[in-house]
C-alpha cells in the first residue's frame, strides 16, 4: 500500500521518536515515496519485508527505500526508534558526489534490509543529531499518536523552525549514510513461509475476524500448524499480533469523525468484550484505557 504522509511543501521531511509506551504502530505493510531511517535507540523492533522478518537491536541503523513494501510486526515493550524520512526533493538537492548515489535508488540494492550496528562513539553522534532536532517538534505524545505524520486525520507534521529542521535533516541524511558500514549481512533475518505471509495480510484486514480454524483454512493449513510456524516465524505469537491490529482499530474507531465512545469502538475493532479490551489496552500501554485516554486528552490540550 502506497502510504502519503501528507507532508507540506515547507517540509524536507520529519523526524520523531516512536515510543511503544505512547504509540501503537499501525501494522500494515505499506511504502512511500520518501526514504526513511530508523535508529533503533532501545530495545528492539522487527519488519518483515520481501517475505522475510528482520529483527533489529540496539543502535541498529536501518534504511527503507522508497518501493520496499514493509511491515513492522513486532517491538519490545520499552523500544525507542527514532523514524526520520527525507522527501525525494530533499535527496536530489543533497547528494551530488559519488559516495551519495546509493541514497538516490528505489530499492536497498540488495535481497534485504541495508543496515549496521553503529559503534557506542557513532551511535551516540547519530542519537544526538536527531535529539537536536525535535526542539521545535509536537509534542511527543502527538506525534506518537499520528505515527508522525497523521493516521486518518487532519493532521499535519509542523515544526517551530522548518529551515532549521530542513538543514538539519541535511546534515543527518548525509551522516547517517557516511557511517553505514559496507558489511550489510542480513542479521539473521527469516524467510516466512506462504502461509505465514497471508495471515498477515489477512490478520491485517479491517474486516478480518476469522477464528483459527477459519483463519487457517482460508490459509491452507492446520491451525495448530498455523499458529506455530506463526509464532516461530514472526516473532510474536498470533493470538497477541491479532490484539495489537485491534488496538489499533480501536484507535481508529475512537478519533475518527463519529467520535465512538470507548465501549463502542472496542467492539467495532473486534474485541468480544470491554473486559478482554480493557486487558489487553492496560497490558500494552501499563493503565486502563479510560485513564491513559483522559491523560492523552489533556496531552493534546496543551500542544
Amino acid at each position: 500500500m502506497l502510504e502519503n504522509l501528507k507532508l507540506e511543501p515547507i517540509y524536507d521531511g520529519f523526524l520523531y521518536l516512536a515510543e511503544s509506551t505512547r504509540n501503537l504502530p499501525s501494522l500494515k505493510s505499506h511504502h512511500h515515496i520518501e526514504l526513511e531511517l530508523n535508529l533503533v535507540v532501545r530495545g528492539g523492533i522487527s519488519y518483515v519485508v520481501s517475505g522475510r522478518r528482520f529483527t533489529f537491536e540496539r543502535r541498529t541503523l536501518l534504511w527503507l527505500f522508497p518501493s520496499q513494501e514493509h511491515q513492522l510486526v513486532d517491538r519490545t515493550s520499552d523500544a525507542q526508534c527514532y523514524v526520520a524520512v527525507f522527501t525525494p526533493g530533499l535527496i536530489a538537492r543533497s547528494c551530488h558526489s559519488t559516495i551519495y548515489e546509493g541514497l538516490k535508488r528505489d530499492n536497498a540494492g540488495m535481497d534485504g534490509v541495508l543496515h549496521t550496528r553503529l559503534e557506542p562513539e557513532t551511535f551516540d553522534l547519530v542519537r544526538k543529531t536527531m535529539d537536536a532536532l525535535m526542539k521545535g517538534a509536537p509534542d511527543p505524545d502527538v506525534l506518537n499518536r499520528e505515527a508522525g505524520f497523521g493516521v486518518r486525520s487532519d493532521f499535519r507534521f509542523k515544526h517551530d523552525d522548518p529551515d532549521g529542521l530542513n538543514a538539519g535533516l541535511h546534515h543527518l541524511l548525509l551522516l547517517a549514510w557516511r557511517v553505514q558500514r559496507p558489511d550489510n549481512e542480513l542479521g539473521g533475518a527469516v524467510p516466512l513461509l506462504p502461509a505465514v505471509r497471508e495471515a498477515l495480510d489477512l490478520l491485517s484486514e479491517t474486516t478480518c475476524e476469522h477464528d483459527l480454524g477459519q483463519l487457517a483454512r482460508r490459509c491452507g493449513a492446520s491451525g495448530a500448524h498455523l499458529s506455530r510456524m506463526f509464532a516461530r516465524q514472526v516473532g510474536v505469537p498470533m493470538s497477541r499480533y491479532r490484539n495489537s491490529v485491534r488496538l489499533g482499530r480501536f484507535f481508529e474507531h475512537f478519533r475518527g469523525p463519529e467520535r465512538k465512545t470507548v465501549t463502542e469502538a472496542a467492539y467495532m475493532a473486534g474485541f468480544g468484550s470491554y473486559a478482554q479490551f480493557h486487558r489487553v489496552f492496560t497490558r500494552a500501554y501499563g493503565r486502563g484505557p479510560r485513564e491513559c485516554l483522559q491523560a492523552r486528552a489533556c496531552s493534546e490540550a496543551r500542544a
